[in-house]
């Protein structure tokens, strides 16, 4: 009897793990998507506003009061209002004092004000405790579920039980809470949606420039020069033939750019005999972009071929190829078939392919889906390894492909060199220098450095 009491108790729901009304001061976009998250997750709410007239945009089962009444029914207060209009909550300081202030404002530029929102709020209610979290969440999100993109939630606190409660809060809604300590990183915290792909600006404009770079160099050379020499006009080369030069040697070199941070810092550190110094600045933010310039240096390489597939569609190819027919025709004469170039067009096509889905690979082990799902070494062997043959692959491709032209004399205009042959610098002195350093009398050395030997150990007393 006492075994199927216990038993039927513990099937029985727990009422005293009823969750703390909340009150939203705001009925806007967010605050009304926010306490409608709220309320599914079992939170009861109360909106504050200043006017309290029930509309049908309100959850159904939220009510809404003036700021003073419903700050007197909650112990937790989440201002969703903009900071400019913070000046009403100063004669609440009362009803406010001891009750968490949730700031969860943003604002238009970085740095707009010399203090961050949530400290301005701290200033203005003093006797309340200010936490500041859910600005880097978007009422598009918190409506739609809350995609992986917008789940995390900053918060930071000076009282430490106040952060904790609203970190509770934050995991009751599905988000993940990230503690960022005290109330001073609330200037950071707010700075972060206002950031426009910071780890991406690099990588873009290095892109725009090679691509302003390129172009222009191959405008002169394909463009101009045969119309300036041969009075011949290849201006639609621009549309096709000229964006698919361009987009493989940004590939390439973009790829080499990748790995040419880690050689450096293996020369430096072979150099220093220590990994217990900081690297430049300027290399630290090299490798903390690798990903974006390696996702870039793909985009590049997935519109080469798209760019290449539609070549046999092209009016100009298939001018070329019908005139050479007839000319054959004409001449009653057929051209045998020359082995050297057909090896040497299919050994460029397969390496090509190849290079490619290796390329693949590793964008697609790049996302956070699927790193998380593989460990340390088999990221690095991927990465790493399978990087380097990527390298090698497409580097080979592009040696292949143009490699009998490096001693004509025809394929330097204006004693300008083919472009495909500026793209091959930066690989091969990746892949040389990267030869070196796997010799074991560099390999052994460099090994024990990352694995903590210094050379010359300097103590501190």
């Amino acid at each position: 009897m006492n075994k199927n009491s216990s038993f039927i108790m513990a099937l029985a729901p727990n009422t005293s793990n009823k969750k703390e009304t909340v009150c939203i001061f705001g009925t806007g976009d967010f605050g009304r998507a926010l306490g409608h998250k709220m309320i599914q997750s079992g939170y009861p709410v109360v909106f504050g506003s200043r006017s309290t007239q029930t509309s049908s945009l309100i959850p159904k089962d939220a009510e809404v009061l003036s700021h003073a009444e419903a700050a007197q029914k909650a112990a937790i207060i989440i201002i969703a209002i903009q900071r400019q209009h913070y000046n009403f909550l100063t004669p609440l300081a009362e009803i406010l004092h001891g009750k968490v202030l949730v700031d969860i404002s943003n604002n238009l530029k970085i740095n707009e004000y010399p203090d961050s929102n949530a400290e301005y709020l701290a200033q203005l209610v003093p006797s309340a405790k200010v936490v500041k979290a859910f600005n880097t969440v978007s009422a598009w999100a918190l409506q739609s579920g809350t995609l992986d993109a917008s789940r995390q939630v900053f918060v930071c606190g000076d009282d430490t039980e106040a952060k904790q409660m609203v970190m509770d809060i934050v995991r009751a809604l599905g988000l993940t809470p990230l503690d960022q300590g005290s109330l001073l990183a609330a200037r950071e915290i707010e700075n972060y949606p206002l950031q426009l792909f910071p780890m991406w600006k690099f990588p873009i404009l290095l892109s725009l420039g090679l691509i302003t770079f390129f172009f222009f160099y191959c405008l002169i050379r394909d463009v101009i020069y045969p119309y300036v020499y041969e009075n011949k006009d290849f201006s639609f080369f621009i549309a096709i033939s000229i964006p698919n030069r361009i987009c493989p040697i940004l590939a390439l070199i973009l790829l080499a750019l990748v790995y040419l941070p880690g050689v450096l810092a293996a020369i430096i550190q072979l150099y220093r005999g220590t990994k217990y110094r900081r690297f430049p600045d300027w290399l630290d933010k090299w490798m903390l972009c690798r990903k974006q310039l390696g996702l870039v240096a793909l985009a590049f390489a997935s519109l080469h071929v798209l760019y290449t597939l539609v070549i046999p569609i092209r009016s100009f190819v298939r001018w070329r190829i019908s005139s050479q027919i007839i000319s054959q025709a004409l001449n009653n004469k057929t051209e045998p078939l020359n082995t050297t170039n057909a090896w040497l067009s299919d050994s460029y096509v397969a390496l090509g392919i190849l290079g490619f889905f290796l390329f693949v690979l590793l964008g697609i082990t790049s996302l956070p889906s699927v790193s998380n799902n593989v460990n340390w070494r088999e990221f690095r062997f991927v990465q790493s390894k399978l990087g380097y043959l990527t390298l090698v692959l497409c580097t080979a491709h592009t040696l292949v492909y143009g490699g009998k032209w490096f001693l004509s004399p025809s394929s330097y205009r204006w004693y300008l060199p083919n472009a495909y042959m500026l793209s091959l610098i930066v690989p091969c002195i990746v892949l040389v220098v990267k030869f070196v350093l796997i010799f074991p009398c560099l390999d052994k050395p460099l090994t024990r450095i990352r694995q903590g030997w210094e050379r010359n150990p300097q103590y501190s007393e």
